[in-house]
């Protein structure tokens, strides 16, 4: 009886160890995955590319949840990482990178063989005291949306990419009493975007070193005057209502009117093309254009990451998820979903007729990332946002725009 017993215990201790974290039915390694693209409004066909990874390592059993953005995704995982039970990967961004990689959450990375190939120019945001702390997705576009049959309507036979043919094509919509151009500024992020695409060109082709020299204190926003005043000619000449344009939320009505075919031009994401596609819409997603003559540069941010938990108990599959998607051919479908670029200099970004004139831009170096990792951080970004209401507003000037930009946004300590 007493042997019987201590058989019995040690097969319910045995079948215990079986069922410890990383360990699911059938002896396959359990991953945990969080992401806050993948769900319904927004699966980017994150869905595919994990059941590719399962096909692939068919000794995970990989567990995906999608947790809504911003907020509500910090909200449930920073305690979770705090309490050492979060996912074994998940979804980050370059502001996540500096927040969790310095509280030490996240998994070294730097090691990894995909972290030489990653662009120069993105390192900066996935890294945190020079150690590297997530995989880049994506780097993703912020700019301007044409509407091709109603260009057409006007008379205007291809998207402009100079600003006097941009002004002529805005002109001739309105002549046509069409709506030239929406910028839908209820929270401030399109003013600032809009802002931020003409600065691409004005201020960064002259000055592409302009975020260091601005944190260290050798350049101001006086460089940006010649973008902001393009940008507040456009409702000078009439081609847009800065007011109205305040009154209108540009993540709901903004984003469905020009799906319905409301205006000629809008400033948007790259992502809300899979949307315009399935509306019908022919359109065309375009570097603004800034430049009287030449080329105008792409304005782009280093979009969603993957990170490991560095608390994570099963970090070979953790790194194994992250390496898969470092190969071209593996993220390609979420590349094609997000219409975005890939983040790898040897990598293969997706291009359409729709986003080839943009795509082009990168390709040949001409394009510049917001620096969402120092000055134009959350918060910086909000600043921003505010202080471009204001100048819509009537408030203030551009000058003191400028002067309070420098002054919110320097760095302090």
């Amino acid at each position: 009886m007493v042997a019987a017993v201590l058989g019995a215990t040690l097969l319910l201790a045995t079948a215990g160890c079986s069922t410890a974290a990383g360990a699911g039915d059938g002896g396959k390694t359990v991953l945990k995955v969080y992401g806050w693209k993948g769900g319904d409004a927004e699966p980017a066909n994150i869905s595919e590319i994990n059941d590719a990874f399962e096909k692939a390592n068919p000794d995970i059993d990989l567990q995906f949840e999608f947790v809504p953005a911003n907020d509500k995704y910090t909200q449930r995982v920073q305690p979770e990482l705090l309490a050492g039970n979060a996912a074994d990967v998940i979804m980050t961004d370059s502001a996540k990178v500096q927040d969790w990689g310095s509280s030490g959450y996240l998994e070294d990375l730097s090691s990894s063989d995909w972290t030489s190939n990653v662009r120069s120019e993105v390192t900066p945001f996935i890294q945190n005291a020079g150690t590297t702390y997530a995989l880049p997705m994506e780097v993703i576009g912020i700019s301007l949306y044409a509407n091709n049959d109603l260009l057409k309507k006007a008379g205007v036979d291809s998207v402009p990419t100079t600003w006097p043919e941009f002004e002529a094509a805005l002109q001739k919509a309105k002549d046509a009493g069409i709506t030239p151009l929406s910028l839908p500024n209820k929270g401030g992020w399109t003013g600032s975007s809009a802002l931020n695409a003409i600065a691409a060109s004005l201020v960064y082709k002259q000055n592409p070193d302009f975020d260091q020299q601005f944190l260290d204190g050798k350049a101001s926003f006086s460089s940006w005057k010649t973008s902001a005043q393009q940008l507040m000619d456009l409702q000078s000449k009439g081609f847009v209502n800065f007011a109205d344009e305040l009154g209108v939320d540009e993540w709901t009505t903004g984003i469905s009117d020009f799906e319905a075919g409301k205006s000629a031009f809008y400033v948007q994401g790259a992502w809300n093309q899979s949307a315009f596609e399935k509306a019908g819409l022919n359109d065309s997603f375009i570097p603004w254009p800034a430049e009287t003559s030449g080329a105008s540069n792409a304005n782009l941010f280093v979009g969603t990451m993957w990170s490991v938990n560095a608390a994570s108990k099963v970090k070979d599959a953790a790194e194994k998820y992250v390496d898969f998607w470092a190969d071209s051919a593996n993220a390609s479908p979420f590349l094609e979903a997000e219409n975005a670029v890939s983040p790898f200099s040897n990598g293969t970004s997706p291009s359409t007729p729709v986003t080839k004139a943009f795509v082009d831009a990168v390709d040949a170096g001409d394009y510049r990332i917001l620096p969402s990792n120092t000055w134009f951080s959350a918060a910086g970004e909000k600043v921003m946002q505010q202080e471009v209401q204001a100048l819509w507003l009537g408030q203030q000037d551009i000058d003191q725009t400028l002067q309070n930009l420098d002054k919110k946004l320097a760095p302090t300590g």
